[in-house]
Order: structure tokens, then C-alpha cells, then sequence
């Protein structure tokens, strides 16, 4: 039975910690924390959540239940229910935003019981996704017996809702039939500056989210222990006969049959800033928290709390045996049989390698905005279908999924073509906060793509995930490059971007060179030698600096001015981020004419990179060309946007020349 006693302290308590911290801090989101009190009390400590915290992250905590709160704004409320468990002080609960604490304005990473930084409304449920389908990978794939899978449960906010990856991540967990993803939308009514577009219209709701496939549960007072306790049982019973209904004196809550292979919504109507008599239902007090005189009145209003009070998150019975997945980290990975000059398209090369690891690491999915025919993704999906997600064209949660199935151990790479990366630019933005292990990769990139047209062009990727902190950029220019690049973003943990190209170019690298993050190859007239250090006795006019494309643009380029007794040297950064300083340092101590030519646009790209090194590095260069994408492409062939552009070639000889 539950102590429903000692539910009402502990909300009693958690009201007071929201209140008194955020007055301390002198900021946060008291009222939008005071709202979803009753819900994830209950949740916590009416012995629903299922958590060890003594493990909360890691392989040892596979077998927890997971807690994402999707409207990260309500933080106050995350660190006083940790509070009230015991796992954070008091004292440490009062550093609430200060510079050293962990308890940050909106949850990351640094907390320890975060699984995912939220804060940009409306992400939330998309890594319960990823998570939800994470958990059911592992007990498919390694045919574990349990007795209660592990739950994903994510607090979403009304206002948020009307975001589009909200609904995104409804459907999909729909298609899935994640039974075990349970969303707890907090019904307040009340926005950042206005009411929400349905205020506490909970039948229109609960309709919307049946149509997408969702168990709904609607509880009409979510500040009633009772009614909320009722709808965590039902949904703790995997099916509610529809006799033990009917017996069911109660009018607390519309049931309806829970069926065993849906996701799971939990609507409940509550009043922002309940608790406190002039925040309730109020305009104007959003973001804002009380000032000491009437943080008094307010907790005046509390009555008396017992401080000592303590609730217990129930440590999980269940304990999943991870086997270790199948791992070769040193495994060398036979390349397919990519011979010098052949015509292969890098992205080609990329579905080859993915195929390939997906044989030697079992930690490796793979999901794609249903482009997996054009970015060859669709190799991996045929060959290991359960480990493939079809995400469909929804990039935004594509990502953010991706991000969830990250914390459950695996090492997800998502494709799609480059354009359609820069809507999921937020999702990626937020990842950078929660210590990501992410492999992204955008194919048809650049005015290259040819008659598809711009919409289809990738042209500002590369400037996007340059601006990501801690990010890495790899844009190869043959298939053997391409290969053992999506090789390395395998074996290496962190953020990742792999830009491949549509059409095909010839393989210039041979089976055995090496390649590694911040790299690049150095290119001489006549005869290729990496090792080849310049002596002074050498005269190049120009160091051509580029990458994939534009590279064979550049050799192209090199080609014909040694026949006019011009020697030339290029550099194919295929690491974009890191740059190989090194080896542009020491280039231009010889050659003092540089130009970089890339099939991107020029805010942002691999010529700002440049120009950032040739500055910080303090270089002495005479003349300085930065070739890209200037006028506004549009359809054709790939050779004639090249020259459109000025990008190809003949626009390079032109240069060398001009110096």
C-alpha cells in the first residue's frame, strides 16, 4: 500500500527546496517546477522508478529505469527530488547555478543522474526514444530473461508540444511499439508569455496522442497523490482488465485499457506555481523567483515541513548480464577492392565500411532519414536489420535518438544528405552538452551534386559543425580515404562529422595509407611522396590547399601547370577539423602563395580554417586566394557548376597564374 502520507511530506518538502533555492540563486523556474511536484514525487517514491543511484550512469546501470526531463527548465525540481532521495545535500542544493556547482540552470551533463543535457524545449522524448530502443536492442540481441524491462520516463511540458520533433518522436516510438517509453506531459496551461494553444483542453490531447498509436492516460488533478498513484499503477500493470474497471469505485481518472505494445502518455491537468496562493495560475511570474520577502510568505503558506523527511527510489530486482558485445577494436578491416584510378564515390566507400565494422563491433547501429539508398547506409540495414533504425525523414529526432542509444552503450552513425543535417543543427548543438559519442554523416555535399539543384546541396555543413566545440570534421576525396576514416570515428569516442560526396572521383590512395585525425596528404608535381620534406632549392609558385571534390580539381589543376613549368604543391586536408597545422606551417615557410578551393560557401568553411592558422600561427604569406561557392547555384551538371562556381580546374590555373 502506499504511504500516501508521507508522498504529501515529501511534495511539501520538494515546494520548499524549489522555493528556497531558486531564491537564492536569484533566478530559475520555480512555478514550472512547483507544477509537476505531485507527478514525479510519486514517480520517484511511490515505487514506480526503478533506479540504483549508486550506479546511475555506466553499464552498471542498464538495468535503471531512465528519468528525462524534457522541459529542463524545471531543473529546481530534478535537484530537489535528489534531495528528498538523499543523494544531494542541502547545502549543495543552495549552489543551484552558482560557477562550481553541477546543479546547472538547465540539466547536462555534469550531473550525475542526467543521462542528456535538455533545455531546448522539445528534445526530450526523442532520447527517451533512443533510449527505450537501446534497451529493447540489448535484450533482443543478447536474449536476456527479465521481469521488468527497464522504463525510459520523460517529463514533457504543454508549451513544448507544439514543437514538430515532439511529434516526430510520438510516431516513431509508435512504429518501434516502445511499451516500455512512458511520456508524463504536465498540463499547466501556461507558457513563457502566453496560454498554450489547448490550455487544459485534456480531450483534444488525449485524441491527438491515441490517433499517433499512444496509450493515454488523463488524470483531471494531477495534484491529487491519489489520482496520480492510480495512473502510475495502471501503467505499472502491463494490461488493466477491463472487470477490475468497472469494479473500480474510483472516478479519479478516464481509464482506458493499457495495451501491451504501445508507448505510453500520461496527461495530467495542473496549475503552474501550485503551492503558493498568488503564483498559482499567475501570468508574468515564468522564469522569475520569489525575492526574500515574499519567499517568506510563501513558505508561510507551506505550513510546516519536515526537513528530516526521506523518500526511497526502489533499487531494480531485475539485473540485466551484459555479455560484452563483440568488439575488435585492432581488427584490420579489409578494404574492398578499390584499385588506383577507379571511379568510386566516397559515400559509396562509406556504406562499405560501415558494412564491414558492423561485422567486427556489435556496439555499432546505424539510422538514416530514409536516404539509406543514397548515402549506402542501406548496406548495414540488409546485412544487420535489427541493428538498423529507420528513422524516416525526420532528422531532428533522427538525431537526438541517436544521441539517446549513445548512453545506452552503442555507437550510432546517422546519415542523411548533408542539406538536410542543418535542420537537425539544434539536436546536434544540445548533444555537444552531453558528452556525445556520435557519428554523423552527410552525403551530397556541395554544388557537385549537380542537377538535383541547391536545395539538395549541401554548402553549409561544414561552417556548422566547425562551431560545435568539441567536434570532428573528416572530408575524404577517394573511397580508400573515406574507408579508413569511418574506421577511425568507429574506434574513437566524441562527435564526428564525415562529409561524402554523390559523384564519383578517382581512388588516388593505395590500400596501406594511413590516415589519422588531423591529417592531411601533401601532393608534388609529377610524383606524390608524403614523406618528402621541401628543400629550399625547390620553387613552387602555389600551395593549393583542398578536400574531397575540389582535391581532384586541384591535381587536375597541378597536372597541367607542370607542363607549363609551373610546380605547385597540394595539400588534401581530409581532417578539416583538426587542421594539420604542422604541415601548412611548415609548407609556407617555402610557399608564400596559398589558395584553398572547397565546394562550400565561404562563411565558415575549410578557407576560414585556413585563414585561422595562417593568423594564430602568425605565417608570412604574400598572396592569399580563397576559392568556393560565391554565386547562387543552381541546376546542372556537376562540371558546369564547378565552373560556374570557379571552383574547378581551370579557375585554379587561373590563380596560380594571377600570383
Amino acid at each position: 500500500m502506499a504511504d500516501f502520507e508521507k508522498l504529501k511530506k515529501l511534495c511539501q518538502l520538494i515546494r520548499y527546496d524549489i522555493l528556497t533555492s531558486t531564491t537564492e540563486a536569484k533566478s530559475g523556474h520555480p512555478t514550472t517546477s512547483l507544477s509537476a511536484v505531485e507527478l514525479m514525487t510519486t514517480l520517484f517514491f511511490g515505487g514506480f522508478l526503478k533506479s540504483d543511484l549508486n550506479h546511475p550512469k555506466g553499464v552498471q546501470s542498464l538495468n535503471n529505469d531512465r528519468v528525462v526531463f524534457s522541459k529542463g527548465h524545471a531543473s529546481p525540481l530534478i535537484y530537489s527530488l535528489y534531495h528528498a532521495a538523499g543523494a544531494i545535500s542541502y547545502p549543495e542544493l543552495m549552489q543551484l547555478r552558482k560557477i562550481n556547482s553541477d546543479l546547472e540552470g538547465h540539466p547536462t551533463f555534469r550531473f550525475k543522474y542526467a543521462d542528456v543535457a535538455t533545455g531546448s524545449l522539445g528534445q526530450g522524448l526523442s532520447a527517451g526514444v533512443g533510449m527505450a530502443l537501446g534497451i529493447k536492442l540489448k535484450i533482443k540481441n543478447e536474449k536476456l530473461k527479465i521481469d521488468r524491462e527497464p522504463r525510459i520516463w520523460v517529463l514533457l511540458g504543454d508549451s513544448e508540444m507544439a514543437e514538430g520533433q515532439v511529434w516526430e518522436a510520438i510516431q516513431i516510438a509508435s512504429h518501434y511499439k516502445l511499451n516500455n517509453l512512458i511520456a508524463i506531459a504536465d498540463i499547466n496551461r501556461l507558457g513563457q508569455s502566453t496560454e498554450t494553444m489547448l490550455g487544459w483542453d485534456l480531450e483534444t490531447y488525449k485524441k491527438r496522442f491515441e490517433a499517433f498509436g499512444w496509450n493515454v492516460i488523463a488524470v483531471d488533478d494531477g495534484h491529487d497523490i491519489k489520482q496520480v498513484f492510480q495512473a502510475f499503477s495502471q501503467i505499472e500493470s502491463d494490461r488493466i482488465r477491463q472487470s477490475q474497471m468497472e469494479s473500480d469505485k474510483t472516478d479519479y481518472i478516464r481509464l482506458n485499457p493499457i495495451s501491451s505494445d504501445k508507448p505510453t502518455m500520461l496527461l495530467a491537468r495542473t496549475i503552474k506555481g501550485k503551492g503558493v496562493s498568488f503564483l498559482e495560475n499567475k501570468e508574468g511570474w515564468h522564469g522569475k523567483p520569489l525575492p526574500k520577502d515574499l519567499l517568506q510568505s510563501a513558505l508561510k503558506e507551506l505550513g510546516k515541513v519536515d526537513l528530516n523527511v526521506k523518500g526511497k527510489i526502489e533499487v531494480p530486482n531485475s539485473k540485466l548480464k551484459i555479455k560484452n558485445l563483440k568488439f575488435n577494436e585492432n581488427c584490420k578491416l579489409k578494404i574492398e577492392n578499390y584499385k588506383l584510378g577507379d571511379l568510386v564515390a566516397t559515400r559509396l566507400a562509406y556504406g562499405d565500411a560501415l558494412l564491414a565494422l558492423g561485422g567486427v563491433n556489435e556496439k555499432i547501429v546505424a539510422l538514416d532519414a530514409e536516404m539509406s539508398n543514397s548515402t549506402y547506409s542501406e548496406k548495414f540495414a540488409k546485412k544487420f536489420p535489427e541493428r538498423y533504425f529507420e528513422m524516416f525523414i525526420a532528422e531532428q529526432n533522427m538525431m537526438t535518438t541517436a544521441l539517446g542509444m549513445s548512453k545506452l552503450g552503442f555507437i550510432p552513425f546517422a546519415s542523411t544528405f548533408a542539406a538536410f543535417l542543418t535542420r537537425g543543427f539544434d539536436q546536434l548543438r544540445m548533444a555537444q552538452y552531453s558528452a556525445p559519442n556520435l557519428k554523423i554523416v552527410g552525403s551530397h555535399c556541395g554544388v557537385s551534386i549537380g542537377p538535383d539543384g541547391p536545395s539538395q546541396m549541401g554548402l553549409e555543413d561544414i561552417s556548422m559543425f566547425r562551431s560545435i566545440l568539441d567536434s570532428t570534421i573528416f572530408y575524404p576525396a577517394d573511397a580508400t580515404s573515406a574507408f579508413r576514416l569511418t574506421q577511425i570515428m568507429a574506434n574513437m569516442d566524441g562527435l564526428f562529422y564525415l562529409r561524402t560526396n554523390r559523384k564519383e572521383t578517382p581512388v588516388i590512395y593505395g590500400e596501406k595509407e594511413k590516415f589519422k585525425i588531423g591529417g592531411s596528404k601533401i601532393h608534388y608535381s609529377k610524383i606524390r611522396n608524403p614523406k618528402s620534406v621541401i628543400k629550399k632549392s625547390n620553387n613552387f609558385n602555389a600551395l593549393i590547399i583542398a578536400a574531397g571534390v575540389t582535391l581532384h580539381e586541384a591535381l587536375k589543376a597541378q597536372k597541367e601547370l607542370a607542363k607549363q613549368g609551373v610546380e605547385t604543391v597540394v595539400l588534401d586536408c581530409y581532417s578539416v577539423k583538426p587542421l594539420d597545422v604542422q604541415s601548412i606551417n611548415r609548407l609556407t615557410k617555402e610557399i608564400k602563395n596559398v589558395i584553398v578551393v572547397e565546394d562550400h560557401y565561404p562563411a565558415g568553411g575549410i578557407g576560414e580554417a585556413v585563414t585561422d592558422v595562417i593568423v594564430n600561427c602568425k605565417l608570412k604569406i604574400e598572396n592569399y586566394s580563397h576559392l568556393c561557392v560565391r554565386k547562387l547555384p543552381r541546376s546542372g551538371s556537376p562540371e558546369e557548376l564547378l565552373r560556374l562556381e570557379e571552383i574547378d580546374a581551370e579557375a585554379i590555373i587561373k590563380a596560380v597564374k594571377n600570383f
